[in-house]
C-alpha cells in the first residue's frame, strides 16, 4: 500500500534534534530512500483529526470490537471487495511463513491514543476484545518474535500521517472468526509515535466479488420501465469525490446508452448510507455525481445539455441503514429519467 513503508517510523516534523538522530541510527537501509519524503510531507501536512482530537469525516468503530478509550480515528477506509494481507505466522529467516491474501469487504480503520498507555495495554485491550468477538488467536507476537521490521512491511498499513509504525517497537495480533459458515479475520497492529500510541484495526470478511456491473441494454430497460437504475459499479475513495479507474466499464456503458439514443437526457443522482452529517453527505453525493457528469462529457463526447446532477445524500435509502448490508445497498449512483 502506497506509504506503507514509510509509515515505520516516528513523525521527524515533531521529534528533537537527539530523537532524529537515533531515529537515523535505527533506520533499515531498505527505507533510507523514502524517508527524505516521508520527513518533507510531515513538516507541511497536519491531520485535521490529530491536531482537534475528533475522528476523520465519516468514521466509526467496526461493530463489536470498538477503540481503547480516548483514542480518535486518524485513518478509515471500508471497501465492499478488496484484499488485504494478514501474517497467521511469525517470519522465518526474514521471510513470511503463513502470509494470507484475503478478498472480501476490507475494513482498515486507524487510531491514535495520547501519552499515558503502553503499547501492550492498547494491544491487550483489543485482543480482549476481539475474543470476546468471537475471534480465534492466530498469532500474536512483539517486534522480534514478529521478524523486526520485515514483518511490518509485508503487513498493510493506511499511509502517512494516517497511521505511524515504528518498525523496532510494536505489537501484532491476528484471529479468525467463522459465524454460520461465513470466514471473518482480523488483525491489530500497535505502535508508538512521539509517545503517541498507534494502533490500525483491518477486519476482512471474506466473500466472491458481487456482480455489479449493469449493461446499457438493461439501463435503457430499467430507464424506460421506472424510470430510473441503480448503478452500483461506480466506485470512488472513502470522502471522496475522485473517481476510481474501476468505475470505467459501467461509465462505458452509461456511454454507450446515451450515444445509440441521443435524445435522451438523464439526471445523475449521488445517494450515501446515513453515516456522517447531513450537510456532509449531501454535499459529498452531489460532487460525485458532478464527478460522472464531467468523465461522461470528457471522456464519451456526451453533450453537456444532456446531464444534470443532484445529490440526495441518505434522504432516499433502499435499504435500512441500521445493517451494514442496507447501507452498501444505499451507496449507489442512479440514472434518472426526465
Amino acid at each position: 500500500m502506497a506509504g506503507a513503508a514509510a509509515s515505520r517510523y516516528p513523525n521527524p516534523a515533531i521529534v528533537s534534534s537527539v530523537g532524529v538522530r537515533k531515529m537515523l541510527r535505527v533506520v533499515s537501509r531498505k527505507a533510507l530512500g523514502r524517508l527524505a519524503l516521508v520527513i518533507t510531507l510531515s513538516l507541511f501536512a497536519t491531520p485535521k483529526a490529530l491536531a482537534q482530537g475528533r475522528d476523520v469525516a465519516g468514521a466509526k468503530d467496526f461493530p463489536g470490537i470498538g477503540r481503547f478509550g480516548g483514542s480518535a480515528i486518524t485513518g478509515y477506509v471500508v471497501k465492499d471487495f478488496d484484499a488485504a494481507r494478514l501474517q497467521a505466522a511469525p517470519f522465518q529467516d526474514g521471510k513470511p511463513a503463513d502470509a494470507r491474501r484475503l478478498e472480501g469487504r476490507i475494513t482498515r480503520i486507524a487510531y491514535r491514543t495520547n501519552p499515558g498507555p503502553s503499547i501492550l495495554e492498547v494491544a491487550r485491550n483489543f485482543e480482549t476484545q476481539l475474543g470476546k468477538a468471537g475471534f480465534e488467536k492466530l498469532l500474536a507476537c512483539d517486534t522480534d518474535a514478529c521478524g523486526g521490521i520485515p514483518f511490518t512491511e509485508a503487513v498493510d498499513t493506511l499511509p502517512v500521517p494516517q497511521m505511524w509504525v515504528d518498525g523496532f517497537n510494536y505489537h501484532y495480533f491476528a484471529g479468525r472468526r467463522a459465524d454460520g459458515g461465513r470466514e471473518t479475520y482480523a488483525s491489530v497492529l500497535v505502535s508508538e509515535n512521539n509517545k503517541d500510541i498507534t494502533a490500525q484495526l483491518i477486519v476482512a470478511e471474506l466473500g466472491t466479488i458481487e456482480d455489479k456491473m449493469v449493461n446499457a441494454a438493461q439501463m435503457a430497460k430499467g430507464l424506460g420501465e421506472t424510470g430510473h437504475i441503480a448503478l452500483y459499479g461506480i466506485y470512488f475513495d472513502t470522502d471522496k469525490a475522485v473517481l476510481k479507474p474501476e468505475s470505467r466499464p459501467t461509465l462505458e456503458q452509461i456511454g454507450k446508452l446515451l450515444g445509440s439514443q441521443p435524445q435522451l437526457n438523464v439526471f445523475i443522482v449521488g445517494h450515501t448510507d446515513n453515516q456522517g452529517a447531513y450537510d456532509y453527505n449531501l454535499d459529498l453525493s452531489q460532487r460525485r455525481a458532478e464527478a460522472i457528469a464531467a468523465e461522461l462529457v470528457k471522456s464519451y463526447r456526451i453533450a453537456q445539455p444532456r446531464l444534470r446532477t443532484a445529490g440526495l445524500g441518505f434522504l432516499a435509502p433502499v435499504g435500512s441503514n441500521a445493517t451494514e448490508a442496507g447501507r452498501a445497498l444505499n451507496r449507489r449512483v442512479e440514472l434518472v429519467a426526465p
